[in-house]
């Protein structure tokens, strides 16, 4: 409603910076593209490297840091223009954020969130206070700009948690609710419902060479027939088939995608022949990042957030 009324409305997103980035984690950034891309929006994104810090065990506030530049290298690599991309670092940009998030912390009690994440006890005040920063970009945009700016959230469900809480007090503090639009997980290439660091050859990462590209993609399961001879026979499976979900998000051409299915159905194209074009696809979407990555090494202040909002 407010596009077509010509009012402004943001996109807003983040990442609990690691090493550990697979392409799963680039699909709600390649959406969060498409939006701007389609409807000139702004897109606003958190850099989480004070959580991670808080809640994961191992880690230096230097690291995460320093995660959070190496991740931003990777967003802005799928090419968002420097005027639509703000990027915030929170151990960097807090003061954008600590005056919102300071009174988000004096509406929300310690039951809520103790209730509302699974907080105990034993759980740092750091990570208990956590919330009401995620929170708090949610409601940045309308700060920035003086005037009414809803944001619209593509995500994973897993965030849910942290704006049905903005919802509860986006009115009571002057602000627009948040709308949110949910992604589904990438299935695991091993069949787990999942990309999962804790099995690395159910994911891709941006980091893997080639050849651990082609493997990880060649023994990935499908929704074949045991052999060749059944599956000309019968055809396959494609509605249950790892490999042909990779194809709906990485084929360009949804004439091609459509291919594959009906040729998988029949009989007519192989699983190893349909993995021999997925891999291709992936090897040259992996060589176009990377090259865009390292471009991005340049211009990463150009999308800061400190850049461009004193």
């Amino acid at each position: 409603d407010r596009q077509r009324a010509g009012l402004k409305w943001a996109l807003y997103s983040g990442r609990g910076p690691s090493a550990d980035l697979h392409i799963g984690h680039l699909v709600p950034w390649m959406l969060g593209r498409w939006f701007v891309d389609r409807f000139g929006v702004e897109y606003f994104f958190e850099m989480t490297d004070d959580e991670k810090f808080l809640v994961k065990e191992g880690y230096t506030l230097e690291q995460t840091n320093r995660y959070a530049y190496e991740n931003a290298l990777d967003l802005i690599a799928l090419g968002f223009p420097p005027d639509k991309l703000h990027i915030i670092i929170d151990t960097e940009d807090i003061k954008y954020l600590y005056k919102i998030a300071v009174r988000v912390g004096k509406k929300l009690t310690l039951s809520t969130v103790k209730h509302t994440f699974g907080f105990t006890d034993s759980t740092n005040v750091g990570a208990a206070f956590f919330p009401t920063l995620e929170i708090s970009v949610a409601f940045l945009p309308t700060e920035l700009y003086g005037e009414t700016v809803p944001v619209l959230i593509p995500t994973a469900i897993d965030q849910d948690p942290y704006f049905r809480l903005a919802r509860d007090i986006a009115e009571d503090l002057g602000y627009p609710k948040p709308s949110t639009i949910y992604g589904k997980f990438i299935p695991g290439l091993t069949g787990e419902d999942k990309m999962s660091a804790s099995n690395p050859d159910s994911a891709i990462y941006i980091t893997d060479e080639e050849k651990d590209v082609k493997r990880k993609i060649m023994n990935a399961l499908t929704g074949g027939q045991p052999t060749a001879e059944l599956q000309r026979k019968y055809g396959g499976d494609p509605d249950n088939c790892v490999v042909y979900k990779y194809h709906l998000l990485f084929q360009e051409s949804d004439e091609k995608v459509k291919r594959i299915y009906e040729d998988c159905k029949v009989g007519k194209l192989l699983c190893g022949e349909c993995k021999a074009m997925l891999f291709e696809r992936i090897r040259e979407f992996m060589k176009e990042h990377n090259e865009m990555r390292e471009r991005a090494r340049d211009v990463i202040q150009q999308y800061r957030l400190s850049t461009k909002f004193k």
